[in-house]
This record gives C-alpha cells, structure tokens and sequence, in this order.
C-alpha cells in the first residue's frame, strides 16, 4: 500500500488537503519523469540503434546522447510555450 492509499483511507482529521495535494503532486512528478524516460527511451533506441547486439558502438552510443539532449531541450522549449501563455 502507497502512502497515498493509506492517507486517502485513514481519517479525514489526519491529513489536510495540502498534505493530499503534496502527495498528488509527488505521484504525478514521478509518473511523469517515468513516462518521458520511457518515451525517450523508445524513441531513441528506435533511432539509434540499428543492430542491437550485447553492446553500443560508438556512433549508436554519441546517437543516444544527441537523442536525449534534443528530446531534453524539446520538451524544455514546449513547457516554457506553455506556461507562458497562461
């Protein structure tokens, strides 16, 4: 059982709504830092690598690297387009 689990079925008296909210906040961090590893992940391997063996040659490992600094930097221009706007 997660600490939310167990904050969402315990009393109501126990937790405030900013606890809940720090813990919602938390989660929803979390999940999105493994979803973009993951679609970086794919994305990049997909890419990349073109013989997949038991090791990464020199070009599939700097291919990599670039990948994930432009999937990096992407998503750093994308969130800075959207928070502006607000």
């Amino acid at each position: 059982m997660d600490s939310f689990s167990s904050a969402s079925s315990g009393s109501s008296s126990q937790y405030s709504t900013n606890d809940i909210m720090d813990q919602v906040k938390t989660q929803l961090a979390q999940a999105y830092a493994e979803q973009f590893l993951e679609t970086v992940r794919d994305k990049c391997f997909d890419k990349c690598i073109t013989k997949p063996g038991s090791s990464l040659s020199g070009s599939e490992g700097s291919c990599i690297s670039r990948c994930v600094d432009r999937y990096i930097e992407a998503t750093g221009i994308i969130s800075k387009a959207l928070f502006s706007q607000r």
